[in-house]
């Protein structure tokens, strides 16, 4: 009976013609504490500080701004969709709070901003909500998750993402500096930091607090676990420790569909095929491994939705595309994967943006279904035995890249059962 109901629900989503992959979109009412969407017709899922798209998805606590949460519904009809709540620790397992600890006012709210898309091929409707709000506010730091179920029934999962609220009880100090040891001085970036804590009294740092590092707001490569080099007073050193070095990596990759009736710099070709939904044919990206460095402005891996041939909404005027990769590879690796990464994928390594060996054309090639934009994407290998994406096989390593850093300092104070997040520390590692 399970296989008939699996090879009915693919002969619809092939109906919609909607990409579909089967372990991207496992909804079996059990929640992901991660970025993830549960429906193949959601796409284009942002969660940002709403005064920029491209913020990050951090708030400070009991201050004035809000996160924007907005996504795309293929189906193009109208959905009773709410948004709850989840505090998570440090690891983003749920806390042992319930919702009236860590919220006041109400728990949920409906999403009632919503409009249908026009003058596109492909019918969506757009939604989005802003919060917290006035009668909705959040009482602790920490992790959350947030997520988007329908017909007001949270069984019916339609999307998680990750939010972080944050206190300003200690101070973080951080430098980045080229790795020492063998070649890594010229391919790894090293994260110094000390936290400073001043009048916050931080009990014992090696059993109480975790602090968490990201690069590009990746979590698939995040370190965790680490622990100060020195303890003093009122300060505590991190240092010398090899978790907090990260590949250098290289500049992202780009590609500009803002406009789908003129060639740009990266795009090779426009065509719509028989349902007239629209392809475009990328310019066949080269192996970067062994090339030298060489600086370009980049986002970092980020995207903005953006539509040059309408001049109103971009939001509800920009069209979808297939947009097709391909990497020359001479062989075909049979030890892992090869993954299409960046915001446009969630940061996550999944079938979606997985790529395939073509063997007429000697590489690997993926199809992706991506709304009108400016996208910045790299290549990574995932090894069957490994969590993280590894950049070297195809963009190469260099200390001088420009990379995005993010330390999270969280605590938990004797007494209490959750992790504060007591600091929050961005950097770059060109700009001081």
């Amino acid at each position: 009976m399970k296989n008939i109901i699996s090879i009915l629900f693919f002969i619809i989503c092939v109906a919609r013609g909607v990409a579909i992959a089967q372990d991207d979109y496992v909804n079996d009412g059990q929640m992901r504490y991660e970025d993830w969407t549960y429906k193949p017709y959601i796409k284009t899922v942002q969660l940002h500080e709403s005064s920029f798209d491209a913020n990050p998805a951090i708030l400070q606590f009991q201050g004035d701004e809000q996160l924007e949460l907005s996504f795309d519904d293929l189906e193009g009809d109208r959905k009773d969709y709410a948004i709850s709540f989840v505090h998570c620790d440090a690891n983003w397992n749920p806390s042992n709070l319930v919702s009236a600890e860590y919220m006041t006012g109400f728990f949920e709210a409906n999403i009632l901003n919503f409009n249908f898309s026009t003058n596109t091929i492909q019918k969506f409707t757009h939604y989005s909500i802003l919060f917290p709000q006035a009668n909705m506010q959040f009482s602790k730091s920490g992790n959350y998750i947030v997520f988007v179920y329908e017909d007001n029934d949270k069984e019916k999962l339609v999307i998680t993402k990750r939010f972080m609220i944050y206190e300003n009880k200690v101070n973080v100090v951080s430098t980045v500096r080229q790795a020492i040891g063998n070649d890594e001085q010229y391919e790894k970036q090293h994260i110094d930091f000390s936290v400073i804590n001043g009048q916050y009294e931080l009990t014992n740092p090696f059993t109480d607090m975790h602090v968490i590092i990201t690069q590009n707001n990746r979590w698939d490569n995040a370190v965790n676990n680490i622990k100060p080099t020195f303890v003093e007073p009122r300060q505590l050193t991190y240092s010398l420790d090899s978790k907090s070095t990260f590949n250098g990596g290289n500049e992202f990759r780009f590609f500009d569909t803002r406009s789908l009736r003129t060639y740009t710099e990266r795009v090779a070709g426009i065509r719509r095929d028989s349902t007239y939904k629209y392809h475009i044919e990328l310019k066949t990206d080269e192996l970067r491994t062994f090339k030298s460095y060489s600086f370009y402005n980049d986002l970092n891996g980020g995207f903005i939705i953006k539509n040059r041939d309408m001049v109103g909404n971009p939001d509800l005027e920009s069209d979808y595309a297939w947009v097709h990769f391909f990497l020359p590879y001479d062989n075909a690796q049979g030890a892992g994967n090869f993954y299409v990464l960046g915001k446009l994928t969630e940061w996550r390594l999944n079938k979606s943006n997985r790529m395939t060996y073509n063997y007429k054309k000697m590489g690997y090639e993926c199809a992706m279904y991506i709304k009108q934009g400016y996208y910045n994407y790299t290549y990574v290998y995932l090894k069957d035995d490994k969590k993280g994406g590894d950049e070297t096989f195809t963009e190469g390593n260099h200390w001088e890249t420009e990379n995005d850093y993010t330390i999270y300092v969280y605590h938990r104070q004797r007494g209490t059962y959750y992790d504060q997040l007591v600091a929050v520390k961005r950097f770059n590692s060109l700009r001081r």
